[in-house]
């Protein structure tokens, strides 16, 4: 990634293994999507426990595809976090529909399922749930309003692939479920995403959006398109990456679990900085350790200054310039992401690197003390 740090925030890798799919890939001649990318659908429906997969270009065509699928579109409201990447409020846009933004909870940076039901209308058809560094987001109280309320969920899994709630995989609550693999996830494809479903019609509709109108696989001649449909088709080239990375995928989740922990052991008497909790006994599976520091940009830079590189969180949706609202409708967005840091999370790093990392966020909180 050409970064300068001695501790990187995060570092994707590349191995052997995706090689050898790859070049079955290219021996074939054929390195459009085809019968790798259905190995890789079929692999991720049997991790996560789901009977469908689509792979996709990206999380954010998986999201807009997916309300598109179920009919959203022109005239409607989607409910969404105030603290998620911007792609999320985008795949609303996408598909023509208006984003609603709503404030988060303070404990876990995910959606507040009061203000979720606060801001439903009769314009609302469905919420999407981001489940922040594979944290879960309230599934059971936004399950039961939306059940209640005749609304879809579609959950933006982008970050959290193979975390658990309550014996389920994140992304198999909902009506679909829209996995990312950027380089910035557990596992990579360079771009690319997935969506799941138990739901049949919803598949076949999602393989028409995702094909020109073709519910499977033409010849680009004589085919049948009962439907319009679009060009968001996934390759085998970079399913063979994907399929190359999955191998790698359990000793990747035990790593990212290992340094949360060693993270929570090292800084548990730190003043100033709280890190968010994962209920790992229940299975979630943390993608990056986060934190909230009193003192966030000061301690980014000193981090920053010592080679050792950490990520400040996203700004708030409704503070960026499409989505423009008032600070006062979202109190936790504005507190929290002013002191909301991920701390270095990639696998790639020892438990001496994490251990290090630690030493200096300590250094750094006894120096602020003397300060004050």
């Amino acid at each position: 990634m050409g970064n300068k740090y001695k501790i990187k925030w995060w570092e994707p890798v590349i191995g052997k293994e995706e090689y050898k799919f790859i070049k079955q890939s290219l021996d074939s001649s054929f390195p459009n999507e085809g019968p790798l990318t259905t190995l890789f659908e079929q692999k991720i429906c049997k991790l996560v426990g789901c009977k469908y997969a689509v792979a996709l270009t990206n999380a954010t065509s998986a999201m807009s595809l997916s309300l598109k699928a179920l009919g959203i579109g022109y005239g409607d409201e989607v409910i969404v976090p105030d603290m998620t990447f911007i792609a999320t409020a985008n795949a609303v846009e996408m598909c023509g529909a208006k984003p609603v933004l709503v404030d988060v909870d303070p404990k876990t940076l995910t959606m507040d399922p009061s203000a979720f039901e606060k801001a439903m209308t009769e314009k609302t058809k469905a919420v999407i749930p981001v489940h922040v560094c594979g944290r879960a987001a309230d599934m059971d109280k936004i399950t039961d309003i939306s059940k209640k309320n005749n609304l879809y969920v579609i959950e933006d899994a982008a970050e959290a692939l193979m975390s658990r709630h309550k014996g389920k995989y994140l992304g198999t609550f909902g009506k679909t479920g829209c996995f990312s693999f950027s380089p910035h996830k557990i596992i990579t494809t360079g771009q690319g995403g997935m969506v799941i479903t138990d739901d049949h019609e919803v598949y076949i509709r999602l393989c028409e959006l995702k094909d020109q109108g073709r519910p499977k696989r033409g010849t680009g001649g004589d085919d049948i398109h009962d439907v319009i449909g679009y060009n968001f088709k996934f390759t085998d080239l970079q399913a063979a990456v994907g399929l190359g990375q999955l191998t790698y995928l359990k000793s990747r989740m035990d790593r990212t679990k290992r340094i949360y922990k060693l993270y929570t052991e090292n800084l548990q008497d730190a003043d100033g900085i709280t890190l968010f909790k994962f209920n790992l006994e229940e299975g979630e599976q943390p993608l990056w350790t986060d934190a909230i520091v009193e003192k966030r940009d000061e301690l980014d830079k000193y981090l920053l200054s010592n080679g050792i590189e950490s990520r400040r969180f996203w700004f708030p949706l409704h503070t960026q310039k499409p989505y423009k609202l008032d600070d006062s409708r979202f109190p936790s967005s504005i507190s929290l992401s002013k002191k909301a840091l991920w701390l270095p999370s990639a696998y790639t790093l020892s438990d001496d690197d994490i251990i290090s990392v630690c030493d200096h966020i300590q250094e750094f909180m006894k120096n602020e003390k003397k300060k004050n």
